[in-house]
């Protein structure tokens, strides 16, 4: 392991590419295995100037009983004349026909190929034309990509649909669905209002970039902010495909790799809710959005809370469902159980363009999966619980019940007793996995036992019977810090009568933004505040005799960048509360409908050229007193999928990819540092990507350290490297 000051940067190529393999976590070249099937041969490329490829001509699949016209590309044209890449399937039949669009910037021709399949031929077999759209500068289409949500984009998705109800095949109704960003898309286009959007199926999605984003959460600065803005430096380096581009398709990348940017420091420089936040971000104005949306959520994903302010606010038809998943589709929804999402999205779109009596809107408008306990870590495939309906947000079935934070105690009364004060080692959040769940080994918080000693504890006595959280739990506490710049991580916890603990929810603040979070006051040491802190929402079943537990904490690594100094908090028993959601029994309530598992998938035209695996880990390092996490994974950051083989282009592609986090007993030590790797390879055709990400602090300062390599036919093609410096505000 190498120490802290080997881990300097002294030039910045050096830093970016000197360090060496991951020890016992391997490096980022493992043995590749190649396939033993040939791939096929490009035929020719649809690029201007250029021969027409013939999987660009319509294609005839089976979908079942019905047969299905899939071309693989289709330019859409831009009023600037920029073209955007498509994938279009069409229904049996002359049509006219209403259509479904994706518009996302994930590579249509293989990123999401076999994801986009599982669905986009299922929604034409119901009689609706649907498009995969990559967006500007992102797989083949044109432009560059600067960043996200900008007004370019919006603009290219309103005008994505104007296209769309221009063609022959189009009835002229169109409905926007998709995940992450997706979602994003599906909202803030909604938003423009374009002529012919009749629905909107956003999926794990945010109305509030700055509250719910993953750049920041209370406030507080989320480590992922860094992950995301890694992650997005590889897939900004891909290449467009040789097969649709041509030769044009070497000149087309290196401009993107010349205007590519460090995301993350564009982010850093924006630490309060300023403008930059507001853009984008539906909450501004809900009632700009005038078409029926119906949202999907997840438990373990990290936009549970916009479904529930999306019922409330809305001005149009809201539907919400919310099961116990990771940031995944429902249909491949872990922790299941998994629903039919293609099938409910088909009785969505046929009530709103088609004018079908589905029984869809005469049912409640909200279901949500009440997860039931289970060990920490143990983490059930499908989690036990039921689905509950509730007939609106805020729902009369739903009441608070206040707890009084007492001494240790939750307590149906307040008590005063003497100050509790903690101060927070640094390390304090390593069983906490991460924000948001990808459903890969290890990324759902483990035992809160784990951490140690560290957080103010307040245990309620054993449950009489069981309860029903559901909703945000919310925690208004009279604390004060011994420093004038202090956070606050609060976790929601089930104690089971053997001790061990699950978190159900969490919450965090910047008590530097009492005063709204468009502005940094510090804090005058020692002297208490009034803070609130609302917890991430949940739906969970407490089982009798198990406990309440709240956990108050002034550090939460690495989920939190900490403060810049170690802080004591102090609170005084018995003028805090915790409000807590809770569900009451519906007498004569009807059982909810049985939704239906998703269809057998059908067979993924790849090939697995090599299995995935990861590796993932904490370990304390004695020479450097550092607690060291990395995460090795084979197949790239959301999931050991290893290496595979597009058959039906012959494209096989694979990342690799290392993320560490490591801290010592400084909170200035804490360090962030990403490598990856991605592989786009045919017979024809080899490109390689190579970046690294850093990112480290002092008490004023933020340090941000990146570069990206490209290579073709491992011959360097292109080579650059960022280097930040961000003064701290209030983080």
């Amino acid at each position: 392991m190498r120490c802290c000051k080997e881990l300097q940067w002294a030039k910045c190529s050096e830093r970016l590419w000197g360090l060496g393999s991951a020890g016992e976590f391997g490096g980022l070249h493992p043995p590749a295995r190649r396939s033993t099937v040939p791939p096929e041969r490009p035929r020719g490329c649809a690029a201007r100037g250029a021969g027409p490829d013939l999987r660009d001509q319509p294609q005839k699949i089976s979908q079942g009983e019905s047969m299905v016209t899939s071309t693989e590309t289709i330019w859409i044209e831009m009023p600037d004349g920029a073209r955007l890449a498509a994938r279009l399937w069409l229904p049996e039949g002359d049509g006219p026909f209403p259509t479904i669009l994706e518009y996302i910037p994930y590579r249509r021709r293989d990123r999401t190929r076999l994801r986009d399949e599982a669905m986009h031929p299922r929604f034409a077999r119901a009689g609706y034309a649907s498009i995969r759209v990559d967006m500007r500068g992102a797989g083949d289409s044109d432009g560059l990509m600067h960043g996200e949500y900008l007004e370019q984009e919006i603009q290219d998705g309103c005008d994505v649909i104007g296209w769309i109800r221009a063609q022959e095949w189009s009835d002229g109704q169109v409905g926007m669905f998709g995940k992450s960003w997706g979602a994003y898309s599906a909202y803030q286009v909604a938003a423009r209002r374009p002529e012919g959007l009749r629905a909107i199926a956003p999926v794990m999605g945010t109305d509030d970039r700055w509250a719910e984003c993953i750049h920041f959460s209370g406030g507080c600065l989320m480590s992922d902010n860094f992950w995301w803005g890694a992650i997005m430096q590889l897939f900004n380096a891909q290449p467009p495909d040789p097969a649709v581009l041509g030769e044009a398709w070497r000149e087309t990348w290196r401009a993107r790799l010349e205007a590519a940017e460090f995301w993350p420091a564009e982010w850093l420089e924006h630490q309060t809710r300023d403008a930059f936040w507001q853009h984008g971000s539906v909450c501004e104005n809900y009632a700009d959005i005038e078409v029926p949306a119906y949202i999907f959520g997840g438990w373990a994903d990290a936009y549970r809370n916009t479904p529930f302010r999306m019922a409330e606010h809305a001005t149009s038809p809201v539907k919400v469902m919310i099961g116990p998943w990771g940031h995944l589709y429902p249909h491949e929804g872990a922790p299941g159980p998994q629903v039919d999402f293609p099938a409910e999205l088909i009785r969505w779109w046929d009530h709103w363009m088609k004018g079908r009596d589905t029984g869809l809107m005469d049912e409640p408008p909200l279901r949500l999966y009440l997860r039931e306990a289970t060990a920490p870590g143990d983490d059930p495939d499908p989690r036990p619980g039921r689905w509950v309906e509730e007939p609106r947000w805020p729902s009369p079935n739903v009441a608070e019940e206040i707890f009084h934070l007492n001494h240790g105690v939750l307590g149906q009364s307040p008590h005063p007793g003497p100050d509790m004060s903690v101060t927070t080692p640094t390390s304090y959040g390593a069983s906490g996995g991460d924000f948001m769940s990808f459903a890969t080994p290890g990324d759902l918080p483990g035992d809160a036992r784990l951490d140690g000693a560290g957080a103010l504890e307040f245990r309620s006595a054993p449950c009489e019977a069981a309860l029903d959280i559901l909703g945000q739990a919310r925690l208004r506490l009279r604390v004060a810090a011994d420093k004038p710049q202090a956070m606050l991580a609060a976790l929601l916890v089930d104690e089971a009568p053997d001790g061990a603990q699950t978190v159900i929810a969490r919450g965090f603040a910047n008590l530097m933004h009492l005063d709204g979070p468009e502005q940094v006051t510090p804090l005058s040491p020692g002297t208490p505040v009034e803070a609130e802190i609302l917890l991430h929402a949940t739906g969970y079943r407490l089982l009798e005799g198990h406990r309440v537990l709240i956990k108050l904490s002034s550090a939460y690594w690495p989920i939190l960048w900490p403060s810049p100094e170690p802080v004591k908090i102090t609170l005084t028993p018995g003028l805090s509360q915790l409000s807590l959601p809770l569900r009451q029994a519906v007498a004569d309530a009807p059982t909810p409908r049985a939704l239906p598992a998703p269809d057998a998938p059908p067979q993924p035209a790849m090939t697995q050229i090599r299995e995935g695996r990861m590796k993932r880990g904490w370990q304390f390092d004695a020479l450097s007193g550092k607690l060291i996490n990395r995460t090795w994974i084979d197949g790239g950051v959301f999931g050991p999928v290893g290496r595979i083989r597009i058959d039906e282009t012959g494209t096989e592609l694979g990342d690799i990819s290392e993320r560490i986090y490591e801290i010592g007993s400084d909170p200035t030590s804490a360090r962030a540092v990403m490598t990856q790797e991605g592989h786009f390879t045919r017979d024809d055709w080899n490109a390689r990507i190579e970046t690294r990400a850093e990112m480290w602090c002092d008490a004023t300062h933020f340090y941000l350290e990146a570069g990206t390599r490209c290579f073709v036919d491992d011959a360097l093609f292109h080579e650059k490297s960022w280097s930040h410096r961000i003064r701290r505000n209030g983080m």
